[in-house]
């Protein structure tokens, strides 16, 4: 399930997205630079253009990355709300865990061996 929810990337979409080094290393480029052209961070990674390119599009339908031509190029910048949000829904999950483990060890300790 890698569809949206409200409206917003849902998390499956967003950690999708982040499964692959070279996009992690594209979002933590334009993070670090504030932006930049597909040709840019190509110059400054072992895959080309047109790879880097694909990679943007992944990372644009997660809503990680955001282009706005500026004349005869476009121009990339890092949009993280939606890895907030999928921070958040992994905060969440993991306390579900953890509740079910506390209960679990609970259960384990009431019972005494005979």
């Amino acid at each position: 399930m890698t569809g949206t929810h409200d409206g917003e990337p849902a998390p499956e979409g967003v950690l999708l997205a982040l499964a692959d080094p070279i996009r992690r290393q594209i979002l933590n480029a334009l993070v670090s630079e504030g932006g930049a052209t597909s040709t840019s961070l190509a110059a400054a990674l072992p895959v080309t253009r047109q790879a880097v390119a694909k990679h943007l599009a992944v990372l644009g339908r997660a809503g990680l990355v955001r282009g706005h031509r500026t004349g005869r190029e476009v121009r990339y910048e890092a949009h993280l709300q939606p890895l907030e949000r999928t921070t958040r829904w992994l905060d969440a999950l993991a306390a579900q865990w953890d509740r079910r483990l506390d209960a679990i060890k609970g259960l384990a300790e009431q019972e005494e061996p005979s």
